[in-house]
């Protein structure tokens, strides 16, 4: 009898190893998605500080932000909110899938989601759905991979440039500049929470609302320089300098921008 068992347990082991390595095998063989993110191109005044940006080729804004360049109020508050395990998870989260899986069958529909903050980046990088299963699937593949080739801080720099904000917003720095007309360097506690609970909207064309595009400059106390971009329709026409100190300066020396 305790030979059949030791035979069983070795046989067990040896098929959970199996098993292992054929999952190890199958995500690393993953193929992902461009990793390289184009950003909006951006002229500096001569102290480095943002006078233009341009929208990428579909017309979206995207702003260049690595993680060291953001308040770090903001980074606490997003792990919190999205993903208190970040930094131990291996991309997928089990605990938190467990929690929803359970909690959407004792109350009979979608209470939470499982999703960690890679496999939002992975949805992003590949534009995927949120509600299908076999998209949830796909996410969970990608983000085993993406933090098998990924850092941490790189995994989260996709998200700080992807995460949509509405309309045509793409990334924290283009948020921060349209909703609040200054950079993500430092933000109030108030600033920080809406940017990480604030619009997920993301779309292209005419489902990006009424306008079908948001200008970074659409929501601040110059409105005449948003409604100037909107009407333009044209991806490829900057973006007017964003800056008081900045529009000052060059009004001063050059005379009225226009």
């Amino acid at each position: 009898m305790r030979a059949r068992w030791f035979i069983g347990l070795a046989l067990g082991l040896w098929l959970a190893a199996l098993g292992r390595d054929r999952f190890d095998v199958w995500i690393d063989a993953t193929v992902l998605p461009p990793l390289a993110v184009e950003m909006s191109v951006e002229v500096l005044d001569r102290d480095g500080d943002l006078l233009r940006a341009y929208t990428v080729a579909d017309g979206r804004w995207r702003l260049a932000l690595p993680p060291d360049k953001v308040d770090p109020l903001y980074l606490r508050i997003l792990l919190a909110y999205e993903d208190k395990r970040f930094r131990d998870h291996p991309g997928v989260d089990l605990r938190s899938m467990t929690r929803a899986v359970l909690q959407a069958v004792w109350n009979g529909r979608v209470v939470s989601g499982g999703s960690t903050l890679t496999m939002q980046v992975a949805r992003l990088l590949e534009e995927g759905t949120t509600g299908e299963v076999a998209g949830k699937l796909r996410q969970m593949r990608v983000a085993l991979a993406l933090e098998r080739r990924l850092t941490k801080d790189q995994i989260l720099q996709l998200y700080l440039h992807l995460a949509p904000f509405g309309g045509n917003l793409e990334g924290v720095r283009a948020a921060s500049i349209s909703y609040f007309g200054k950079e993500p360097w430092r933000l109030t506690p108030a600033e920080a929470a809406l940017l990480v609970t604030g619009p997920r909207q993301r779309g292209t064309g005419s489902s990006r609302g009424r306008s079908g595009k948001v200008s970074l400059t659409q929501k601040r106390r110059k409105p005449r320089y948003g409604k100037r971009c909107l009407a333009s329709g044209n991806p490829s026409r900057p973006l007017p300098p964003i800056w008081p100190t900045a529009r000052g300066r060059i009004s001063r020396r050059w005379g009225p921008t226009t």
